[in-house]
């Protein structure tokens, strides 16, 4: 369950880091105010960028928590800023590469519970990994991904997998 949890959380931020700071970069280039690309949005009624990133990062850090049988991280989602997604991004990276394989040891009969929408899920660890957080995860870096796409941040594919290498 480490495996398949702490690595790949791990990998997926580190590409989410990467294409912020294209982003970034872009912004200062096209001398464009990052709070437009910051706020952007693919419709709507869809979290902007900055909210796509929190969300990616919760949902990382609170699988490894909860696979670990350990208190989620609360933290406060006020980044409003680049740098203030990466240093949140750091932190995430930081606090999963602090979990060990030992702790996931039993974690995909452990049972997780979790609020979401409004209402109470309940899975096994194995599918709560694999149908709940890492699903949630992908869509939240994909999501944020096609928003900065959208937007003229020249991306590829081989940014979003490469996880920073």
């Amino acid at each position: 369950m480490y495996d398949a949890s702490v690595p790949v959380f791990v990998h997926f931020l580190r590409s989410l880091s990467v294409i912020l700071k294209k982003a970034e970069v872009h912004c200062t280039a096209k001398k464009i105010d990052p709070s437009v690309i910051l706020s952007a949005r693919l419709f709507p009624d869809m979290f902007p960028l900055t909210r796509q990133v929190q969300i990616a990062s919760d949902a990382a850090k609170g699988a490894g928590a909860r696979l670990t049988g350990m208190a989620v991280p609360s933290w406060a989602d006020e980044e409003r800023s680049f740098e203030e997604l990466q240093a949140r991004i750091a932190r995430t990276i930081a606090f999963l590469s602090d979990l060990k394989a030992e702790q996931f040891d039993g974690a995909e009969t452990r049972e997780i519970s979790l609020k979401a929408g409004g209402r109470e899920l309940n899975f096994k660890g194995f599918a709560y990994l694999e149908t709940w957080a890492k699903p949630n995860f992908y869509f939240h870096v994909t999501t944020a991904y096609a928003i900065l796409r959208h937007n003229g941040i020249e991306l590829g594919k081989p940014d979003f997998l490469a996880g920073g290498q």
